[in-house]
């Protein structure tokens, strides 16, 4: 297994699979983080994160049902490994501990 060091487009596309749950596939994704994020999110690079986050063992795939509105083809859908989870909680609370050093009056000042 590859390293499980996030970089900021791996944790979100983490978070998103996580947040859909069942339904985690890559149009799904990158429909949802287009939406949440409010950002151009292109399916190829959708693509090639789910297949780095795979190899790094943060998730692992499956296909789905064929279904005669894809035409018979069947859906590739993600789900989060336990190590996965670990990794996205581990990044939480490295934010979360960085946040807190933050003196509340040094977000009002602007430079």
């Amino acid at each position: 297994m590859k390293g499980t060091h996030l970089g900021e487009f791996e944790e979100l596309v983490l978070l998103t699979i996580a947040s859909l749950l069942d339904n985690a596939y890559s149009v799904a994704v990158c429909d949802e983080l287009s939406k949440i994020a409010d950002r151009t999110v292109k399916l190829g690079v959708v693509h090639a994160v789910l297949n780095r986050l795979e190899e790094k063992g943060l998730v692992k795939s499956g296909l789905g049902e064929a279904t005669a509105t894809r035409g018979g083809k069947r859906k590739r859908f993600y789900m989060l490994t336990g190590t996965g989870k670990a990794s996205l909680i581990r990044s939480k609370e490295i934010r979360d501990e960085l946040w807190q050093k933050i003196p509340h009056l040094a977000l009002n000042r602007t430079v």
